[in-house]
This record gives structure tokens, C-alpha cells and sequence, in this order.
């Protein structure tokens, strides 16, 4: 039985798992490795230290089917409604700018429960805290080195990660990458930014009429949502969650700053904004270095191609866009390469 090596346990990689599973069956034996302690990447829900508070999304927020993928995504919608992981958005979020056709929904459990789903549906060996260093070619197979651990070899390698982590991997990747591959790779450009989550107690009050609100006048913070209402998840005995998010210029501004030194600077705005902001029992800050994709890789099918054998494939949405159905139309793509290697 052929190893399938996916790096990156995020949506596209989970995603592909599933697919992957589902297409070929026993066919291949899959393997997901993640550097995080938690499955989710950019999709990451955040507990509170204990359970008096809600969770908060720290990433992604809600989640919005584009018209232009309405057909050929509309199973994954689908699926994700009918098991209660998605439902539509039904809370004032104030500046939300709406595109004709476009259906924004939440995740009641916290968009990590997405991929933990199609994480669970792949059967995938998961293995989180392993830190993918380098790529060596040896022979039809893949010798796969990780951070603080012994190296495994692999039939197939697929990479899901953001492209400049994919670009500082050791080993022969470097010499495989052609010139144009490597300049359209280099070429990718995201966003950074900075969040928070507050917790706060049981009986604590956040008095505002919105569940979500995009900030217009400060240079500091671009969204403050209150997670709990904005994913309906109120529940009795369990206080509110907050989440902030910078906006690009300042994460921009101080990408390279410890958060622990921008995260005062974060709640003293945030307490100019909305200064009857009850006390929080906890706060998380999260630095997003890859945020969103701002500049994707240009005439990419949704992945790219970097050795047939072994086959080593690149995806995500730095080959499509970056958004749940440019994640979806990612693993669609590698999913289509995987089947007719091991069909």
C-alpha cells in the first residue's frame, strides 16, 4: 500500500485527505503532519482555559459560497449543513460588504470543527507537533525530515503549508523547482495581522447591538466580533467570547514585535472603542505572519506540480484564492493528480 504524506492539517489539507479516502479507498494508506498542537491552521478555534467561557475563532470568521462555485461546491455546503458544522449567518455584522449571490455562514462549534470533520472522515494517520524541515529524493520515494524527530519515507508528498515555508524546506526541493516555478512561488504576497480572544466570565455583558463590526476609524483594529453570538453559540452558565482582529497596515507594521508587546497595544484601542468592555478572565493574542492572500500564484489549476515521480505537489490558497472555495477548488485539483498516479 502506497504512503501519502500531507503536510499541513489546515482545510485543503483535511479536505484532500477526505477526498482522498473517499476516491481510492485502501487504496493508499494517508498521512497528515502538522508542525501545530491542534488541527485547523488558519481555521483555529481557541478554548478558554477552563470552561466558564465560550470559544473563539482566531482565524477565519464566517464562511461565504461564492455564486461562481455555487454547482460544483454545493456537496461540501451540503454535507457540512446537514451534520449541524455550518449554518447560515443570521446576526447584524455591521460594514459586512454584500456581493450578490453570496451565502455567509457560521460554524457553531468553531471553524476547527470543519477540519476536524473531514479530518475524521479521511481515516488519516494524524500527527500534530511534527515540524516538516526538509524534502531528499530517494529513488520512487519521498524521505520526509522533521524537527526533532526521526525522518520517514513517503510514495507521495503533498504540501499545504503557506509557500514561504514551503520555499525554506532543506533538501532537493531547491534544485527541482524550476526558474518560472520559483519566481511564480516567490511571488506570492499575504497579508499579516494580529488577534485576540477575550474570555469572559459567566454573567458578563458585552453591550453591543451587533455581532460582528468592521472598524472604520482606528489604525489599530479592523474587526471586534462578539464570537458567541456572531456563531449563535450562547449557552447557559458559559460566559461571552470577543475576538479582535488588527487590520493589515499595523500587522504589517509590527509583524516583527513579540505579541506579548503588541497586545497592550491592541486592548488599549480596543478599550477607546468600546470602553464599557466588562473585565476578561483570560486573553489569547495570535500573530498571523500568513494571513490572507493578497498576490496567489498565476495560472495555477489550484496546485502546482513539482515532480511527477515521486510525486511531490504543492496546493492551498496561495494557487487559487483565499477563501473556503478557493481551498475547496485546491484539493479538488491535487485530488485529480493523486487519482491518476494511484488509481
Amino acid at each position: 500500500m502506497s504512503r501519502v504524506l500531507i503536510v499541513g492539517a489546515g482545510l485543503t489539507g483535511s479536505l484532500c485527505a477526505c477526498l482522498l479516502r473517499r476516491e481510492l479507498q485502501s487504496t493508499v494508506r494517508i498521512v497528515v503532519w502538522d508542525k501545530a498542537r491542534g488541527a485547523g491552521g488558519r481555521m483555529s478555534t481557541s478554548r478558554a482555559p477552563d470552561a466558564s467561557s465560550q470559544s473563539a475563532d482566531l482565524g477565519a470568521q464566517y464562511i461565504s459560497a461564492t455564486p461562481a462555485y455555487a454547482r460544483t461546491h454545493h456537496r461540501f455546503y451540503s454535507e457540512l449543513l446537514s451534520v449541524g458544522l455550518l449554518q447560515p449567518l443570521d446576526c447584524p455584522i455591521e460594514g459586512l460588504k454584500d456581493h450578490e449571490g453570496t451565502e455567509n455562514y457560521v460554524t457553531p462549534l468553531g471553524t476547527s470543527s470543519i477540519v476536524k470533520h473531514f479530518l475524521s472522515q479521511s481515516g488519516a494517520d494524524l500527527f500534530l507537533e511534527h515540524h516538516v524541515t526538509g524534502l531528499y529524493r530517494r529513488g520512487a520515494s519521498w524521505e520526509v525530515e522533521r524537527k526533532a524527530g526521526a525522518s520517514e519515507t513517503f510514495d507521495a508528498v503533498v504540501l499545504t503549508m503557506p509557500v514561504p515555508q514551503i520555499l525554506q524546506l532543506q533538501g532537493d526541493l531547491g534544485q527541482l523547482l524550476s526558474v518560472q516555478q520559483r519566481q511564480q512561488l516567490e511571488g506570492v504576497v499575504y497579508s499579516s495581522r494580529f488577534a485576540l480572544a477575550l474570555f469572559f466570565s459567566p454573567g458578563a455583558v458585552v453591550k453591543v447591538p451587533w455581532g460582528a463590526k468592521y472598524v472604520t476609524d482606528s489604525s489599530c483594529i479592523r474587526y471586534v466580533a462578539v464570537d458567541s453570538k456572531k456563531r449563535g453559540a450562547d449557552a447557559p452558565g458559559r460566559g461571552p467570547s470577543l475576538v479582535v482582529h488588527t487590520g493589515v497596515p499595523f500587522g504589517l507594521e509590527h509583524l516583527e514585535r513579540d505579541k506579548e508587546d503588541v497586545q497592550p497595544v491592541i486592548l488599549r484601542e480596543l478599550h477607546r472603542l468600546l470602553p464599557g468592555l466588562p473585565q476578561p478572565i483570560s486573553i489569547k493574542c495570535q500573530k498571523w505572519r500568513y494571513s490572507q492572500v493578497q498576490t496567489s500564484v498565476p495560472d495555477c489549476p489550484g496546485h502546482m506540480t513539482i515532480l511527477d515521480e515521486p510525486l511531490l505537489v504543492c496546493g492551498g490558497d496561495a494557487f487559487t484564492h483565499s477563501n473556503f472555495d478557493g481551498c475547496v477548488e485546491s484539493a479538488l485539483s491535487m485530488l485529480r493528480v493523486l487519482k491518476a498516479k494511484f488509481s
